[in-house]
């Protein structure tokens, strides 16, 4: 048996149980001997449900999509295929690609002036339409991860099919509990999140099929299977992770009345409703900003090698753990907690702008603040200080990231050097964790990877089923553009 996750006899015939009693076809006293009967039994059983009823609906919905818009690619390429949609100076080359147009990603738009849309939808309008948890005000994970894959907005029945899904699927294998177990407790998380994603590809169904011979047509359908079996372990896998290196080894079990978001954060071990909120909107705001950021980017090019769900997420993940990119809320949180220990607590504006002069002035930046792309305050800080707002009261740290938001931008544009003087996500989104008892900071990059898996492996099954060709940018030498400029 699996030693951590949902115990599967549970799950399955509890499957079993709501199918059964959804269809009225049989009583309640039959159908609970079936929590007595072996795994091979239930499994035995549940196999012969049509193939699985709470999966058709999600994978028969992403399969209707599927002819449009392959149709719609096809007349691009074989029609428009010689049109330029941009191009690259050479700023640009040596500058990280920044701004270049060359790569597709269907799942979300990020726009300079008004910030990310998934499928059209933004910020603001997600928080109100995704489905939400018994009582809950923010949206649920499982929503936006049916909205990124489909282009459509799940109803409630949608997001608990994913939900018991997910919880079908999210038991711990033994092997994998070995491999963690063996890593020190001191490694940071990432390297142990990425090592824990990675120990899964044994069992990767794309892979298997890949070997035995498929369609390329049909290269998203493993695919699709390999995206849901590891979704539905990453919290398990990050509280694994959080117990064993924090916790003294002391695992708290799933819960299975839960969400895969409200089951994150009891699995790491803080309770109550405002963290379960928390963890729900934070997994939402994080999951995709368009496709070319680290994580993203490198999860599609991996992938595009027709590597698995497992290589290609495992990638994204050592992207992530970069401090330009996922480590960036630990930095702004040391920042903002070496700041108030210099100051001797919550300063005032005075002392405040002098502190962020003085830290620009001695060559380093405020974290927290640009983007890559944005130029207007990011829509997810808004999200996070909309939640902060309501639920943190008079927290000092809140107090101090508050004050900054009204202090540094000026700072900033006065300095004239940042094209964009605004607060990003990362600017508050470690304050919050830290507000309900995450102090581990080296964690919170495990938050930001489970959440961005929902984006990049949605992103996945789209590059497979539209057959998107292995990625191979061409390089030039510093030589080159000195000839190239001669002319």
């Amino acid at each position: 048996m699996p030693r951590f996750g949902f115990n599967k006899n549970t799950v399955l015939a509890g499957k079993i149980f709501n199918i059964f009693n959804i269809l009225n076809l049989i009583d309640t006293t039959i159908i609970q001997m079936l929590y007595f009967l072996s795994i091979e039994s239930i499994e035995g059983i549940f196999s012969n449900l049509k193939g699985g009823i709470f999966m058709a609906s999600l994978k028969e919905k992403f399969a209707s999509k599927l002819g449009p818009v392959r149709d719609q690619v096809r007349t691009h390429i074989k029609e428009h295929g010689d049109v330029k949609i941009s191009d690259v100076t050479v700023a640009q080359a040596y500058g990280g690609m920044r701004g270049v147009k060359c790569m597709v990603t269907e799942t979300s738009a990020l726009d300079p002036f008004e910030g990310i849309r998934f499928r059209g939808y933004n910020i603001p309008q997600l928080r109100e339409k995704l489905p939400k948890a018994p009582g809950g005000k923010e949206p649920l994970p499982e929503g936006i991860f049916y909205l990124l894959l489909t282009g459509e907005l799940p109803n409630e029945e949608d997001v608990q099919d994913i939900t018991n899904e997910w919880r079908a699927r999210s038991a711990l294998p033994d092997y994998l509990i070995d491999v963690l177990n063996a890593i020190p407790n001191d490694t940071h998380p990432m390297t142990q999140f990425s090592t824990g994603i990675l120990t899964l590809q044994k069992d990767s169904i794309f892979s298997q099929k890949y070997r035995e011979g498929i369609s390329k047509m049909e290269y998203w359908d493993p695919m699709f299977e390999d995206v849901m079996n590891l979704l539905a372990k990453l919290p398990a896998i990050a509280s694994y992770i959080y117990r064993k290196s924090y916790k003294n080894n002391e695992h708290i079990p799933a819960d299975p009345n839960l969400d895969w978001g409200g089951n994150f954060a009891h699995m790491v071990g803080i309770e109550g409703e405002e963290f379960k909120e928390l963890m729900r909107l934070y997994l939402v705001l994080h999951s995709d900003h368009e496709g070319g950021n680290v994580s993203a980017h490198t999860t599609h090019l991996v992938g595009s090698a027709l590597s698995d769900a497992y290589y290609s997420l495992s990638a994204g993940m050592n992207g992530l753990a970069g401090p330009l990119h996922g480590l960036a809320n630990q930095e702004v949180l040391r920042w903002v907690m070496n700041l108030m220990e210099e100051l001797g607590g919550v300063p005032d504006k005075e002392q405040l702008t002098k502190y962020c002069w003085d830290t620009l002035n001695s060559g380093q930046v405020i974290p927290g603040y640009g983007h890559a792309v944005l130029r207007q305050t990011d829509p997810r800080y808004v999200a996070q200080r909309d939640f902060a707002l309501k639920h943190l009261g008079e927290d000092d740290i809140f107090t101090v990231v508050s004050a900054l938001y009204d202090i540094v931008p000026p700072i900033l544009e006065e300095q004239g050097k940042a094209k964009n003087p605004w607060p990003n996500v990362d600017a508050h989104s470690g304050v919050l964790l830290l507000h309900y008892g995450v102090t581990e900071y080296d964690f919170y990059t495990v938050f930001f990877g489970a959440s961005r898996a929902i984006g990049v492996l949605s992103s996945l099954i789209w590059d497979r089923a539209l057959g998107l060709a292995i990625e191979r940018p061409k390089s030039v030498t510093s030589e080159w553009i000195a000839e190239q400029l001669k002319g």
